[in-house]
């Protein structure tokens, strides 16, 4: 049987396959070990990380939608020194790329988060998320202005010296122009989609089902999104993409590497089928094998030729 070269390479990060796992939907990956080998994956991202611990937005904060889910969790997480003194260390067992999600509230978060996280250590790279629209203060703040995203990346930058991946929001009106601006911060890698903004209503109730009102909207529903925002990117700066929104299947994934992504994310596909991603890994093998490609990499961006 023809062998299929699936490692990929994202700013010096190497991965032994393109299929990560999205920052929130995979714990700090020994919890989806009952399932199968995390090893397995190209990489793991674990769950956001802030510089003191957060028991995150009063519930509920989770309500499905039709095709997707809305979450409200707030970045609920262990606080940085837990994470450092319990977590980092069994991350170190996990046989995978390690990415760390960082979040917080002022820039100087984020330089403290940067400077604290060891660079001789399994992690990989540091996802910065300037995105999320379920904290009141911070988070989507950064991420849907330029000048602000340009900043928080800078400064991240002068405090580590490991690849930064800069996680965009959707919730803005041009995605190619903070794409840019984080480039010229300094970003080594650019992740997107994060969730959109949106919200349900009880009828019973006649009140907003979430305890926060709004929360980041998952799932197949903003596919076409993402993959419209992947393409924008991919046309207009010169990073290496992870594509991620809806992706719930092989075919999903395929369709985010010819639209520019060197490797793809999954989400609120492993709240549905814990087995989604390692079913992707083997999908991707197969399709290149059927198609008459000899690595992964030469899908990226063909649906721009």
């Amino acid at each position: 049987m023809k062998k299929v070269d699936l490692t990929t390479q994202l700013a010096g990060v190497k991965l032994k396959n393109p299929v990560i796992t999205s920052s929130g939907t995979y714990g700090f990956g020994e919890e989806y070990a009952p399932f199968y080998d995390p090893a397995l994956l190209g990489g793991i991202t674990v769950k956001g990380i802030t510089p003191l611990p957060r028991l995150g937005n009063p519930v509920p904060r989770i309500a499905e939608t039709p095709s997707g889910m809305l979450n409200s969790v707030g970045l609920e997480n262990p606080g940085l020194e837990e994470f450092l003194r319990t977590y980092l260390p069994r991350l170190e067992k996990i046989g995978t790329a390690v990415i760390v999600n960082i979040s917080g509230f002022s820039l100087e978060d984020y330089a403290l988060m940067a400077s604290s996280l060891p660079e001789n250590s399994c992690i990989s790279a540091l996802e910065v998320n300037i995105s999320c629209p379920n904290i009141q203060h911070g988070g989507m703040a950064f991420g849907t202005d330029p000048r602000s995203a340009e900043e928080v990346i800078k400064v991240t930058r002068k405090h580590t010296r490991l690849p930064l991946i800069a996680k965009l929001s959707p919730n803005v009106t041009d995605i190619v122009e903070i794409a840019k601006a984080v480039s010229g911060g300094g970003a080594d890698i650019i992740s997107l989609i994060n969730t959109l903004l949106g919200m349900r209503i009880d009828l019973k109730t006649r009140k907003p089902v979430l305890a926060n009102t709004m929360g980041g909207l998952s799932g197949p529903a903003v596919l076409p999104v993402a993959l419209r925002m992947v393409y924008q990117v991919y046309k207009a700066v010169d990073l290496p993409i992870i594509g991620m929104g809806g992706i719930s299947n092989w075919q999903d994934a395929v369709e985010f590497m010819l639209a520019g992504a060197s490797a793809v994310s999954i989400g609120t596909a492993n709240f549905v089928d814990p087995l989604a991603p390692l079913e992707i890994v083997n999908g991707l093998e197969e399709y290149c094998r059927r198609e008459g490609y000899d690595s992964i990499q030469e899908l990226v961006g063909l649906a721009h030729s």
